[in-house]
């Protein structure tokens, strides 16, 4: 396994030039990136709902006038608004005869999901006077909602591979969302604009039955309009409604020879239908227009039939490309807005994955040579181990295509000082063993269960936490809970097979005299400490920090981050010399952009830009963000954004909420299965302080607090339930055979004979925490401050608050029987 994992992870320390040489047998396939360390662009488009709306509408009222017609049933006033659609039949007697005919509309459709339900898109009723009004229902609008995004999702893939981008992923987010993410994209606004534009494509004749001033005058006659191009100044066309050709009437589209005056040309060519109507317009370059999404953006030039139709309008060749995507690809089903962007320069990421990456490798190097200062020889099995688990979690990633993301580094890095955990549960155990002079059968078997049971205990609920995040998070943030969830598997597995390999050989070899000589933790086992001669005193300084965090986010609350608050984050680097904040302000003070914030970095050239959530609607951060970059993209470089609309932000704040919520209650469950209730409630009302705590570190900080840090919570929550089931477990060892002993100094015995592996486990943690902090960068520095807090905390509770309150509880054995087996109980009295 550990030479698998090696060639699978092997060509990550190549090029990719440099893979392509490898010979045959090494795998040749690399960990993908995420945006945050490769670069590009991840956008969210959401359907627009009141488009989507009255596009029904619209669809709806047409069947009703067709239907009606086809049965000579005269009517009045076929008209609309919001969800209804009234039509007044003319003769009283024929009301009956409409609704027959009508009915159709009204029957309940399939939804072509697997429990086979159905629905009622519209429901009919009769008013007085002879009126039918026709209602659009919710459950059909969120049909067509759902059906829309579906679609879309597949169009706007097709758009994406049209622009001959590499490894970009195209998926469902929700209901009504579609997220696009395209590693290596270095201009979001193109990406935007090509995914945004719905693909209504159409051509329409210009009319000439008036002249254009007399219809500027006195308006457009029956059966034309008037449209303006998108010049400056705008120019104004009188056109027919009718449509001559669509979307729908192309087959083929192609880059063209560039015409006369050097611009680029869109060849389209049409099925015979659209040829035919065309046939009558001549070949006059200026006698059709062509519109996509109601926008004027050139003419056609009409060749004979069988040829292309030659559209040109100022075209570079980049707009011909993007026009080629749209329409091989296929309109949208509805109008979609940008509702959330997270674009990262390329060079950002790059720098954002050096800077991780070499965290992760001195976090590694510093936990290896604490260990074997601490452990000795056996302490070298440790680093070994924690090798193998960098190597199996590099592997799993590069095997399964996941994407490796710069909170996923932290994930790594907060693995890499909790794998140790599993190592010193081990040797602690083996030590227990041999201080008691059992054989070496014995010392490894019974020796290494008792530890395994553990260990598996402490890291299920860890990885628990991490599914949770997992299904509720967003971007970047899953792919934390990916590395924590690959991370604790490897380690369980290696622990299980490496780990305990290692240190059976390794004892069968030695004396006990070496065996000893090599545990280091000696110093341990003459401590007794009685930690709960001071509980209520502990319980009094608890109750007052965790009252004491109520009242500071009461009165102070928390720097809700973009994610939670909604708005947009830019990053500048001046292109030459310093960023000059104060020109940075003035030049958007100029712009009328409310609530601006601009504010230094820690680097003279960068600076950063925060724009606080808009009320003009879902694309108004977008609209803000794009004004800036037109302003400011001439003397700086966009390093990064991050535009998040209120809905999402909305979303964010509810799925966070209900991630912290459900990951505490379904340990609460696993805890109570498994130990007991006692055991459940002291750890979740340890876990809530901690993380009471936790908030009101960021309410005293001021730190944003954003996707990130509601990972970091999580993280939190499984270190401090992981340290406080190593206890637990412990005590409900020594309830088993010591029942008749008080209560307190059963509970002190357990926690000094696991103190070794909780100051062990805290402080790797916190060595590969401290790393992270100051080689890590910027990006997951709130992440490495809530967490360092988190382990201290999370100690200190697992000790000084999970273990009083079973003192509390009042927990007894069954039986109190010295030597029995009795699982542990409450009693009264």
């Amino acid at each position: 396994m550990f030479f698998a994992s090696a060639m699978l992870a092997l060509p990550n320390l190549f090029s990719q030039d440099a893979v392509s040489t490898l010979p045959s047998w090494i795998p040749a396939k690399k960990l993908a990136l995420g945006i945050d360390l490769k670069g590009g662009s991840d956008v969210v488009l959401k359907v627009n709902r009141v488009d989507l709306e009255g596009r029904r509408l619209q669809a709806v009222g047409g069947n009703i006038r067709d239907r009606l017609r086809e049965a000579n049933i005269a009517y009045n006033g076929l008209t609309g608004s919001a969800n209804v659609i009234e039509v007044q039949i003319r003769d009283a007697n024929q009301v009956d005869t409409a609704r027959q005919a009508l009915q159709p509309l009204t029957e309940a459709v399939a939804t072509g999901d697997i429990a086979g339900r159905t629905l009622r898109e519209v429901t009919m009723e009769t008013a007085a006077d002879g009126i039918l009004r026709f209602t659009l229902t919710p459950q059909g609008i969120d049909y067509r909602v759902v059906a829309a995004a579906n679609q879309a999702a597949e169009v706007l893939r097709l758009r994406v591979d049209g622009l001959g981008t590499a490894d970009s992923v195209v998926r469902r987010q929700s209901a009504d969302r579609v997220s696009i993410q395209v590693p290596g994209e270095d201009d979001p606004e193109h990406l935007k604009s090509v995914l945004s534009q719905t693909g209504d494509f159409v051509l329409r004749r210009t009319n000439t039955s008036v002249p254009l001033q007399q219809a500027i005058d006195n308006g457009a006659p029956e059966g034309t309009e008037l449209l303006y191009s998108g010049d400056d100044p705008p120019t104004a066309y009188l056109v027919d409604r009718q449509i001559l050709a669509s979307q729908m009437d192309v087959t083929e589209v192609s880059a063209g020879v560039p015409n006369a005056q050097g611009e680029a040309v869109l060849n389209v060519l049409l099925d015979d239908e659209a040829q035919d109507r065309l046939a009558a317009t001549g070949s006059d370059r200026s006698s059709v227009l062509v519109l996509l999404d109601d926008q004027i953006i050139g003419t056609a030039t009409v060749k004979g039939a069988g040829e292309p139709v030659e559209i040109s309008g100022g075209f570079t060749p980049e707009n011909v490309a993007d026009l080629i995507s749209v329409l091989q690809a296929g309109a949208l089903p509805a109008v979609f807005g940008v509702v959330e962007e997270r674009t990262v320069d390329p060079a950002l990421g790059s720098d954002s994955a050096k800077t991780g990456t070499s965290a992760a490798m001195i976090a590694s190097g510093l936990i290896a040579m604490f260990m074997m200062a601490f452990y000795g020889r056996i302490g070298l099995f440790a680093s070994v181990t924690i090798a193998f688990n960098l190597l199996l979690i590099i592997a799993v990633m590069t095997v399964s295509g996941l994407a490796l993301t710069l909170p996923g580094i932290a994930g790594i890095v907060l693995i890499i000082g909790m794998a140790v955990d599993s190592n010193v549960l081990v040797y602690e155990r083996v030590r227990e063993q041999i201080r008691q002079r059992k054989s070496a059968g014995e010392i490894i078997g019974p020796g290494f269960d008792k530890a395994y049971a553990t260990i598996i205990d402490a890291n299920l609920v860890m990885l628990i936490a991490a599914l949770i995040l997992w299904v509720f998070g967003n971007g970047p943030v899953r792919g934390f809970a990916v590395t924590v969830a690959i991370g604790i598997c490897a380690t369980l597995f290696v622990t299980a097979t490496f780990t305990q390999s290692m240190v059976a050989r390794w004892i069968a070899r030695e004396t006990y005299r070496d065996v000893r000589k090599s545990l280091h933790t000696v110093i341990f086992d003459r401590l007794n400490i009685r930690f709960m001669g001071i509980r209520r005193y502990v319980f009094i300084g608890a109750a007052l920090t965790g009252l004491g965090s109520v009242i500071l986010l009461g009165l102070v609350g928390i720097n809700l981050g973009i994610d939670f608050n909604g708005g947009a984050t830019v990053e500048l680097r001046a292109r030459q010399g310093d960023a000059n904040i104060p020109n940075i302000r003035e030049r958007l003070a100029e712009l009328n952009i409310d609530g601006v914030l601009v504010e230094a970095t820690r680097r003279p050239q960068d600076a950063r830009i925060r724009v606080a959530s808009r009320g003009g609607g879902e694309n108004a951060e977008q609209t803000a963000i794009n004004v800036m970059r037109d302003e400011l993209e001439p003397d700086y470089d966009f390093r990064r954004a991050e535009v998040v609309g209120p809905t999402v932000s909305g979303d964010l704040t509810y799925r966070a909420t209900l991630a912290v919520l459900i990951s505490l209650l379904a340990v609460f469950v696993y805890i109570w299965v498994r130990f007991q209730w006692q055991f459940a409630v002291g750890a979740i009302i340890a876990t809530i302080h901690d993380v009471l705590l936790t908030m009101g570190l960021f309410a005293f900080t001021s730190m944003e607090f954003n996707l990130t840090a509601i990972a970091a919570v999580l993280a939190v929550i499984g270190f401090s339930l992981n340290d406080t089931v190593v206890v637990y477990d412990r005590i409900r060892d020594n309830l088993k055979s010591f029942g008749q002993m008080p209560l307190s100094i059963l509970i002190d015995t357990s926690i000094n004979q696991t103190l070794s592996r909780t100051v062990l486990t805290s402080v790797t943690t916190l060595i590969a925490l401290l790393t992270l902090l100051i080689f890590g960068g910027e990006g997951i520095r709130v992440f490495a401050v809530t967490m360092i807090f988190g382990v201290i905390i999370g100690t200190l509770s697992s000790i000084y608050i999970a273990g009083p309150l079973l003192i509390l509880f009042r927990l007894r054995p069954r039986r109190s029987r010295r030597g029995t087996s009795a699982a542990p109980t409450a009693v009264a009295g």
